[in-house]
């Protein structure tokens, strides 16, 4: 329920704003008044009249898109002074996601949330768990020279994981190892070999940074998850194919963190139980 503020008051704190967002702007009261439509008169009237009337809902709407605020601010409707417009272009970008991992965006996005937890679906195995033989499969085919960049840019990556503060926590569906250690669907003519060497590389990783790095393993017959990376409590991304889409605003981090969290307690195979679970994977492929 929004508090309801006295008339005195919401007209005492229009002029207030209205003069604030005057200064920030560098905007005299000539220079208002030729914007807004208003006589020079109107607009000193408005800076220092009393009592509680308020202009008209004219005249407020001409203030605000002069000053480049928002009208609800203007009449205490609201603490930010942004426009809708301007909200939704902060708090929600569209990024570029190229095919190669040469991707300077996500990576400025991992160093910006040090320190914090990170919560990772990827949209296939982890980047960064990645064996190079994996890589030059998966990337040669499509990109040629660029499978060496990368494969630098997965193992800076992984660097990264091993000297930043930050946990970090990756969910992946069941069916996506499973296919990986069969070498079906996504994985088809990816050579027993290397299938094996990736199973013991991601089991090797898992035990060297355990409990700071955790795999969980869901059910996607029971939960589903899109691609997402939540950054502690600053960023939340979906990976859409060609683009990132970028949330900043807390409502969405927070229930987009609350949907990875549901992953994680519904979990077919916990963390704890991955070395269990890559050994049975690693059965598929040599049976």
């Amino acid at each position: 329920m929004r508090h309801k503020i006295d008339k005195r008051l919401r007209a005492a704190q229009f002029r207030n704003r209205l003069s604030q967002a005057m200064q920030n702007r560098g905007v005299t009261q000539s220079a208002l008044a030729r914007s807004t439509g208003v006589d020079r008169s109107t607009i000193s009237q408005l800076l220092k009249g009393e009592g509680a009337r308020l202009p008209n809902a004219q005249v407020v709407g001409e203030c605000a898109s002069a000053l480049g605020v928002s009208c609800d601010w203007l009449l205490s409707l609201s603490d930010r002074p942004e426009t809708a417009t301007d909200l939704l272009a902060t708090t929600l970008t569209l990024t570029e996601a190229p095919r190669a991992l040469v991707d300077e965006q996500i990576f400025n996005w991992h160093q910006e949330a040090a320190g914090y937890k990170i919560r990772h679906v990827p949209a296939a195995l982890p980047d960064m768990l990645k064996t190079r033989a994996v890589l030059e499969w998966e990337y040669a085919p499509h990109l040629g020279r660029t499978a060496q960049q990368a494969i630098g840019a997965s193992e800076d990556r992984l660097a990264w994981m091993r000297a930043s503060q930050s946990d970090y926590e990756i969910a992946l569906p069941l069916y996506e190892l499973d296919s990986f250690a069969s070498g079906t669907g996504y994985y088809t003519g990816l050579a027993p070999a290397p299938r094996l060497e990736q199973l013991d590389r991601i089991e090797a990783i898992h035990a060297q940074l355990y409990p700071r790095l955790r795999i969980y393993m869901f059910d996607a017959r029971r939960i589903f998850s899109a691609p997402v990376t939540v950054f502690g409590p600053l960023l939340a991304v979906l990976y859409l194919g060609r683009n990132y889409l970028a949330f900043r605003d807390t409502e969405r981090v927070q229930a987009i963190t609350a949907h990875f969290d549901d992953l994680v307690r519904e979990a077919a195979v916990p963390a704890r139980d991955m070395p269990a679970h890559l050994d049975r994977l690693r059965a598929m492929v040599t049976g």
